[in-house]
């Protein structure tokens, strides 16, 4: 969305700049030629007079008479000749070399007056105009990037958070709250986020308090059958009835441990979210999305994890993790980017580190790297603070592990042997879908 409100933007100025900059450079600079011209005549006309007035007044014509008209202070510089009828030449300034521009005006007593200016002056003094529109063009293309760049702030920075919000949503935990952004379409959608968020709790609490209550309710009368089946069991002295009463007893006893698991079961959902992961299946969904945009910046994206890895982490929460630390590196970053695994200490831990080739990050930025609105300039500074959050909220840490080049590094919780998706949930055959589709 951001690239799209500058783009739209930039094509905005871009068009007003075409159908209204590149005429009005065009009429500027025809205008101030005309200007120049209509000056020029108005100082030929006026040696023209000059010259009427010395011939009916029996003065004679000199050069030096003619310097008035070759151009004042803030004028263009003239060449003046005037060609009397009897054929004397009178000339004042300067010879004009090169290309020229020329105006001529006959007086009344029969004379010529020509006046002579280069042709680059006037031309300089058009170029002049052009260049002022296109000082103004450049600076409507600052001001509209600058006011698309705060728009965009003020656009992406409630998304970022709604999109959060959404997928802490569909990871179960449902219930988000957002402040107000100030954009009636944002918070409509943040509102019936939150709506929806309500009713899912709502929704899941009645099923987690009919689980609870089910079980109890259940546990009580199969505690009397057991204890009535064990009085039997010891009262009779018929064979037969006492191991009619053992069987069913054991059946009570294997119900009771159903329903103890099932209340074991619902307690452990009102926990957290998070699961047994493969880290290489995240990381490579993030490298396939990422990939392109790498090679058409010219750069390498490379992922070294261990296939074997396994973490327990919020999957929807890790990749978004990852993706802001891939695209971090993207826009800050330079060479190679590598994101690598490693186990970290006796525990089980598993560091997942991010690194490029770049400058790093500056000493004055470092330590508030991962506060919001902190930011180089080439983002809204809320992607690391996000990151960081998403993973505390699943016990793991986010931190800069070195300045220069960049790296940074995730922390995350291993899984033990008895959470493994392996032996939780076993895979099953592999299902082909060609079949399907040529059904379809």
């Amino acid at each position: 969305m951001r690239r799209r409100v500058l783009q739209a933007t930039i094509a905005a100025v871009t068009v007003a700049v075409v159908l209204l900059g590149f005429p009005l450079a065009f009429l500027g600079a025809q205008l101030v030629r005309e200007n120049e011209m209509q000056a020029l005549s108005a100082r030929a006309e006026s040696a023209a007079r000059a010259v009427d007035f010395r011939v009916e007044q029996d003065v004679d014509l000199t050069d030096r008479m003619l310097e008035n008209y070759t151009g004042d202070v803030g004028e263009i510089p003239a060449s003046v000749i005037v060609r009397t009828p009897d054929g004397e030449i009178y000339q004042a300034g300067d010879r004009i070399q090169g290309r020229s521009l020329s105006v001529e005006e006959a007086s009344d007593t029969g004379a010529t007056v020509t006046l002579y200016v280069s042709w680059w002056d006037v031309f300089w003094l058009s170029a002049r105009v052009i260049a002022l529109v296109v000082v103004a063009a450049v600076v409507a293309f600052a001001a509209g990037i600058a006011m698309a760049i705060w728009q965009a702030n003020r656009l992406t920075a409630p998304l970022v958070y709604l999109a959060a919000s959404a997928e802490q949503l569909g990871a179960g935990q449902v219930r988000p709250r957002l402040e107000p952004s100030g954009v009636e379409e944002i918070d409509l959608v943040a509102a019936e986020l939150a709506r929806s968020a309500d009713r899912m709790a709502a929704r899941l609490a009645a099923e987690r308090q009919f689980a609870s209550d089910a079980s109890h309710q259940l546990r009580t009368p199969l505690t009397a059958l057991s204890m009535r089946l064990e009085e039997i069991m010891v009262a009779t002295d018929d064979p037969d009835v006492s191991e009619e009463a053992r069987i069913s007893l054991e059946q009570v006893e294997r119900l009771v441990r159903v329903v103890d698991d099932l209340l074991a079961s619902s307690r452990r959902l009102q926990g957290g979210t998070t699961e047994a992961v493969r880290l290489l299946e995240v990381v490579h969904q993030q490298e396939e999305e990422w990939q392109p945009t790498f090679l058409a910046s010219g750069r390498r994206l490379v992922v070294d994890v261990d296939r074997s890895t396994q973490v327990l982490a919020t999957p929807g929460a890790l990749a978004q993790v990852i993706a802001t630390l891939i695209e971090n590196s993207l826009r800050h970053g330079a060479g190679t980017t590598t994101v690598r695994s490693r186990p970290s200490g006796p525990s089980g831990a598993v560091v997942v580190e991010v690194a490029d080739e770049g400058a790093g990050v500056p000493d004055d930025l470092a330590p508030r790297i991962f506060e919001r609105e902190v930011t180089s300039g080439k983002g809204t500074g809320l992607g690391l603070a996000l990151a960081r959050d998403l993973a505390s909220a699943d016990g793991g840490r986010l931190e800069l592990a070195q300045r220069r080049p960049a790296v940074f590094a995730l922390f995350l919780s291993g899984v033990p042997a008895s959470m493994r998706p392996d032996v939780v949930l076993p895979l099953g055959a592999v299902v082909s879908a060609r079949m399907d589709r040529r059904r379809r």
